[in-house]
C-alpha cells in the first residue's frame, strides 16, 4: 500500500485483525449485529485516497451508526477529525474497554496508538440536537463534514439527511451493498470506482 509508510501499514493490518476478531454474533445476550470487516475497508484505503475521497490528514469523517466506534478508530490515523454518533447505548458502551484492548496490544507490538481524534456521541444521526451537540463539542459543524459513513442500515434516511443538509462534494459511503446498488435523491453513484472491494458504494453530494 503506497498511500503510508510500512509501520502505519501494519498498525492498521493489527487494528483491523483487532477489531474484526471481535463481533457480535447471531447468538448470545447481544443479538445480531452487523459489523464492518476493516480488512476489506483497508483493501479500499488506496482507492479512497486515490480518488481524493479521504485526503490523509484533512477530511473530516462522520460515521452516521459507529456501534463500538471501530471504523471511527480505523479512519483515525488517516483523517482529519473522525466522529461517530450511535443511537443504541449499549453498543457505544463497548468502545472503551475494545479501546483499552487494542491500546495493549499495539502498545505490546511497538505499534502507533490512534490519534486523539475520536468523538463518539450517543443519539440520533437525524436529530438537529446532536449536530449541535457535535458542533460545540468539536467545532465541525454538520455542513462542514467531507465524508459520511454507514453500514447498509437506514441508508435511505442518511442519504436524505445527506442530500438536505451537507455541503455539495460532500461524500456518502455505504459499506455492504452488492452488485445491485442503491440510488438517493440528490447523490450522484460514482459509479467509476464503485463497489470498491465488491462491498463498498460511493456517493457524491450533487
Amino acid at each position: 500500500m503506497a498511500i503510508i509508510d510500512e509501520d502505519y501499514e501494519k498498525t492498521l493490518k493489527d487494528v483491523a485483525r483487532f477489531y474484526d476478531g471481535r463481533k457480535v454474533g447471531d447468538v448470545g445476550p447481544l443479538g445480531f449485529r452487523r459489523s464492518t470487516d476493516l480488512l476489506r475497508l483497508l483493501a479500499c484505503l488506496p482507492g479512497l485516497v486515490e480518488n481524493k475521497i479521504i485526503e490523509p490528514g484533512k477530511t473530516r469523517f462522520l460515521d452516521l451508526g459507529c456501534a463500538d466506534g471501530r471504523v471511527n478508530v480505523f479512519l483515525s490515523y488517516l483523517v482529519g477529525i473522525s466522529v461517530g454518533i450511535e443511537l443504541d447505548d449499549w453498543t457505544l458502551d463497548e468502545y472503551g474497554p475494545l479501546r483499552s484492548g487494542l491500546d495493549g496490544v499495539l502498545k505490546d507490538r511497538r505499534l502507533f496508538a490512534p490519534p486523539e481524534n475520536v468523538f463518539l456521541f450517543p443519539g440520533d444521526s437525524t436529530d438537529d440536537r446532536v449536530h449541535g451537540t457535535i458542533a460545540h463539542k468539536t467545532g465541525v459543524r454538520f455542513h462542514e463534514f467531507d465524508l459520511f459513513y454507514t453500514y447498509l442500515v437506514m441508508h435511505q434516511e442518511f442519504a436524505e439527511l445527506i442530500e438536505r443538509k451537507a455541503k455539495k462534494g460532500a461524500v456518502f459511503m455505504v459499506y455492504g451493498v452488492s452488485n445491485i446498488l442503491p440510488r438517493y435523491n440528490g447523490l450522484r453513484l460514482l459509479e467509476e470506482i464503485s463497489p470498491m472491494e465488491g462491498i463498498l458504494a460511493l456517493y457524491r453530494k450533487v
